[in-house]
């Protein structure tokens, strides 16, 4: 054991590949083991998070502006108690998938809303002003409704309106269904061909490959990270793909109610359908080394290629500083005690 309380992580060789020998659909190595680190992308950086703790690492921008040098690495960390550790119940399987899921959509516009100041540029030598919480307050209303709209309201409601011509329960939610799986992939499609978005899905590959190379047991550098894949089995557009499925199942014993009745059963059924997914992503991860349950993985791990990129060495320098920064402070005996109750995707 180490002195925080991990299982010591195995001596790697020159390969690395210690505890990697599962290989990704683009032919790079991933960890055999899951450990209790989640992460996300954010402007010029990458946050990750443990068990007692979460960590934001953004690349400030250098004197020269973005054409020049890359600017320092800055640090931000703060303590983290989990809400499943506030009661038994929210440790449930199904429960604790809602709980990380909200838990962590509160810590990733934490981190985003510090990357985003940290990108202010002085002008005229005046300090700018940090983007305030009712401005974030409002992105992040104005996005949750985005979200629910485009791959929930619209597909039931668009369905409703052939629901005489098709005329029964089952090709409604068939169609319904098929209808936000299209709306969900194209919509990532869409997003992949933004180039603004080529340098967050750049350090989305970055978190990737640093949990990746963690959970190997490997040295974490640049350049052994670099050697791990960009997909990873528990990564958040996977877990997207997943909701959009399960929905089709959860959706279907409803049957064929007023028009009103399906946009709020579409809207209360969305945690359940969080839940579950959460539970199917956290099996899958476990369950890697295991071809059918790859196959199954994989049209989840072909999504990814939409949403990452390639990161080179200095955008994974600031994914291991994110991650160093949270195993800095992780308690002895911790990440083993709890990961089950607060494991989250990467």
């Amino acid at each position: 054991m180490n002195a925080d309380g991990r299982a010591a992580a195995p001596a790697a060789s020159d390969g690395g590949l210690s505890l990697a020998d599962v290989r990704m659909p683009d032919g790079m190595p991933v960890a055999s083991r899951d450990a209790p680190v989640g992460g996300q992308a954010v402007l010029e950086g990458v946050m990750m998070r443990g068990v007692s703790t979460w960590a934001v690492a953004v690349r400030t921008p250098g004197p020269e502006g973005p054409d020049g040098p890359p600017g320092e690495i800055e640090v931000t960390s703060e303590p983290l108690v989990s809400w499943a550790k506030r009661h038994r119940v929210l440790r449930l399987p199904v429960i604790r998938g809602v709980v990380a899921l909200a838990e962590s959509l509160k810590i990733g516009f934490r981190a985003l809303a510090i990357s985003a100041n940290a990108q202010l540029v002085p002008e005229d030598g005046e300090e700018p002003e940090p983007i305030g919480g009712f401005t974030w307050g409002l992105t992040i209303a104005l996005s949750m409704a985005l979200a629910v709209g485009l791959f929930f309201v619209v597909p039931v409601g668009a369905t409703s309106l052939i629901k005489d011509w098709l005329g029964s329960s089952l090709l409604f939610w068939l169609v319904e269904g098929l209808l936000r799986t299209a709306i969900f992939i194209g919509y990532i499609a869409a997003i992949s061909r933004l180039g603004d978005l080529r340098r967050v899905f750049e350090y989305h590959g970055a978190e990737h490959k640093t949990i990746s190379c963690y959970e190997a047991g490997d040295r974490l550098t640049p350049e052994r990270a670099e050697t791990y894949s960009r997909l990873h089995p528990r990564c958040g557009t996977s877990f997207l793909l997943i909701v959009m499925v399960l929905a089709i199942f959860v959706f279907a014993p409803i049957g064929l109610p007023e028009w009103y009745w399906l946009l709020v059963s579409r809207i209360l059924g969305i945690p359940l359908i969080a839940g579950l997914s959460y539970e199917v992503i956290k099996w899958a991860g476990r369950n890697r080394r295991k071809r059918w349950v790859r196959a199954v993985m994989w049209p989840g791990l072909m999504l990814q290629n939409l949403t990452t990129r390639e990161p080179d060495r200095e955008q994974l320098a600031v994914a291991i500083a994110s991650l160093e920064a949270v195993l800095a402070v992780e308690k002895p005996g911790e990440a083993t005690r709890d990961a089950e109750a607060i494991e989250i995707v990467a």
